[in-house]
């Protein structure tokens, strides 16, 4: 783990603005923490996204292996080699197409993420199959997957609403792709995310 100043931890925005990259954020619930984690290794946090910190300087070295060891507790991890820290980029832009329900996953988006990363999105596919073992299509399908089983079991939205939400052509391109990857239908894990699901009141007891 380098630390000097010739880090890579880090990427200098302007004279007084840094961003840290960080690894396993996919959610606003993970920035939040991100967020206080860094805020207790005493940075001046100036914006979080995913995958993102942005922090003002100065910022010492001390700093840095505080809010690594924090980051590490928590299951997250400061990233260092910029092949990892492409490839998690890829992850964010894809988790946020997903959940963002203001932008359209039929838009084209291997030139939406060549744009998103200012490189070749034939470079950026082979980069994330060598890394993760999978393609950026198998990857968004497994998280819209992901999506759509927290939407089953949030018992909000009927399937079909679901679909839409996931910019599938329709239900039953959903429920395949959902019993391809889970090994069950929809309905049968519906069912199954209500059977495990027990009353505040009970939690207690054990």
């Amino acid at each position: 783990m380098r630390l000097s100043h010739g880090s890579t931890f880090w990427g200098i925005l302007n004279h007084t603005i840094m961003v840290f990259y960080v690894k396993n954020m996919v959610c606003d619930r993970c920035k939040m923490v991100v967020r206080q984690l860094f805020s207790l290794a005493n940075f001046q946090v100036q914006q979080v996204q995913l995958g993102e910190v942005e922090v003002a300087e100065p910022v010492t070295s001390t700093q840095i292996k505080a809010v690594a060891a924090r980051l590490q507790e928590y299951g997250f991890e400061l990233l260092e080699d910029k092949r990892v820290r492409t490839v998690e980029k890829i992850k964010t832009t894809v988790l946020e197409l997903i959940r963002t329900s203001s932008l359209d996953l039929k838009v084209n988006f291997s030139n939406y993420l060549a744009e998103k990363l200012h490189r070749d999105y034939n470079g950026l596919s082979t980069l994330f199959s060598s890394l993760e073992g999978m393609t950026i299509e198998q990857y968004t399908i497994r998280q819209k997957i992901e999506r759509a089983k927290e939407l089953l079991a949030y018992d909000e939205l009927s399937l079909s609403q679901i679909a839409d939400e996931l910019h599938y052509s329709s239900v039953a391109h959903l429920s395949n792709q959902f019993k391809k990857i889970t090994g069950m239908t929809p309905s049968q894990f519906k069912q199954l995310a209500h059977k495990n699901r027990q009353p505040l009141d009970v939690l207690g007891d054990k």
